[in-house]
């Protein structure tokens, strides 16, 4: 598949519509409690480290170098079946329909909604020949916010969230978020297609908390929003594809995206990113595995496999997004020159920009600012 089309479903987060969102955080963010004692021992029984069949994977489409699933799948005799799903909301849905995969990506928030919800195995690291370059060199991750020990979960990729223009268009920017409302790029402004995404660039914007669920304040945001509607040309989470062909001057933009961009971009000069002074959001996506997977012995193989430095290194180069691994910083740093703000440090993780889950009622509220604001 050629990079432009890889482009097309990169992180294309089709919206699961506020309907399907409350259906998930109805019942205290979408998932049981996990009290079951047998249910309960099933999940933090020690997964042996061996193939126990072909993997079942379920990810973003395109997110991992096919040279590397060949690799896998040569290496230990398994094949990789793959589904793609376009959404987090999606993701749990599957899952809490009782669907089974042998390995999943969260990201932070929904990491936490599934191992509280008993939907995720456990997993032990020192099983893991390779965690030592993840959890030895990025000491935040031994113990995030969202996974206490990273006890289910190991980071996969890291990013945050800023802005893209045509320097071309519009010349040099201000540095903030403010730059999206731009007199200049009118009818040619594009935000991301997602919930907390928007609601938290005009959080920033309005200076409240990221993932604020007061009415007051949310309130305060929905008007920043609103008053961005007049310039919005649409939203959409091709970033990458909107820059290129011109339909956008300026766009909200996920880092990795932008140095996926790269490798299309005839005159990266032409291009530039930056980060908000008023903060960017920053996000891990996760290997998690679920706690029905049929070959969990094959999914810690994998994981294992995909710590390896040389397959990191392969895998920053196809998708654009940094690995916390050890060791392959320069690979990343080397592919977005142009454009260094796009480097995830630690440091960017400590910041505490991560998306929070709500209250069940939070939830609700978010999702009706979302739909208010889409609805102009």
């Amino acid at each position: 598949m050629s990079p432009e089309a890889r482009s097309l479903t990169r992180r294309s987060f089709l919206r699961a519509g506020t309907a399907a969102a409350v259906g998930l955080t109805a019942a205290g963010c979408g998932f049981a409690s996990g009290d079951d004692p047998a249910a309960k021992a099933a999940e933090e029984a020690p997964i042996d480290v061996k193939v126990d069949g072909d993997l079942v994977y379920f990810n973003w489409a395109d997110f991992v170098d096919p040279a590397v699933f060949e690799g896998f799948e040569k290496e230990y005799g398994v094949k990789v079946v793959q589904s793609n799903y376009d959404s987090m909301e999606g993701m749990a849905a599957k899952l809490n329909a009782g669907n089974r995969y042998d390995i999943v990506f969260p990201t932070a928030k929904w990491s936490q909604r599934l191992a509280a919800g008993g939907k995720l195995r456990t997993i032990d690291h020192s099983r893991l020949k390779n965690a030592e370059g993840v959890f030895g060199g990025y000491d935040y991750f031994a113990n995030p916010w969202y996974d206490p020990g990273s006890r289910h979960t190991v980071p996969f990729t890291m990013y945050k969230t800023g802005i893209g223009w045509r320097r071309d268009r519009l010349g040099d920017l201000t540095g903030s978020w403010a730059d999206l409302w731009n007199e200049q790029a009118k009818n040619k402004v594009f935000v991301l297609d997602d919930r907390d995404e928007v609601l938290g660039m005009g959080a920033l914007k309005a200076g409240v908390g990221l993932s604020t669920e007061d009415p007051a304040e949310l309130a305060r945001v929905t008007e920043t929003l609103h008053s961005l509607r007049p310039r919005l040309r649409g939203f959409s989470s091709d970033s990458y594809n909107n820059l290129l062909n011109g339909n956008a001057d300026i766009t909200q933009a996920w880092s990795g995206d932008m140095a996926a961009m790269l490798a299309q971009a005839e005159d990266p000069a032409v291009f530039g990113f930056e980060i908000a002074k008023e903060g960017a959001p920053v996000n891990s996506d996760c290997y998690a595995i679920p706690a029905n997977a049929q070959h969990p012995g094959t999914a810690m193989l994998f994981i294992d496999y995909m710590l390896r430095p040389e397959n990191v290194k392969k895998n920053i180069a196809y998708i654009g997004y940094p690995m916390p691994v050890r060791g392959t910083e320069d690979t990343y740093s080397a592919l977005v020159e142009p454009f260094p703000q796009c480097l995830v440090t630690a440091d960017d993780l400590k910041d505490d920009h991560y998306f929070r889950n709500a209250t069940v009622k939070g939830e609700q509220r978010r999702d009706a600012a979302w739909t208010d604001v889409k609805a102009g």
